[in-house]
């Protein structure tokens, strides 16, 4: 009474592919791509300082955030341009929280 009940497309055996003219071949052969692995390029983008102390100049609150869009460069290079510049003595810290720091230009 009760027969085989079809299983769901997701439980089905993914082990076998019809090929052209209805042979069956394992998946395995589908798609066989050896060769060498892609090695990632390492970027090395850099703010220099005098691009970075004219996008400062015009800032009342100088944030990482502010930084990186005005420069056009990533957060992470923002970050660590707005740290030198705070260890120099040229910004201090004037607020924020959370890692969202304010800075302020030391006169």
């Amino acid at each position: 009474m009760g027969g085989n009940k079809n299983k769901p497309a997701a439980k089905q055996d993914k082990g076998t592919v019809t090929g052209p003219g209805g042979e069956i071949k394992p998946a395995a052969a589908k798609d066989e791509k050896k060769g060498k692995p892609q090695q990632k390029a390492k970027l090395a983008v850099v703010l220099e300082e005098s691009q970075g102390t004219k996008v400062i100049q015009g800032m009342k609150a100088v944030t990482v955030q502010g930084v990186a869009k005005a420069a056009g460069v990533k957060i992470s290079v923002a970050n660590s341009f707005v740290k030198s510049l705070e260890a120099k003595g040229v910004l201090k810290r004037a607020g924020g929280y959370s890692g969202h720091r304010v800075y302020e230009k030391v006169k």
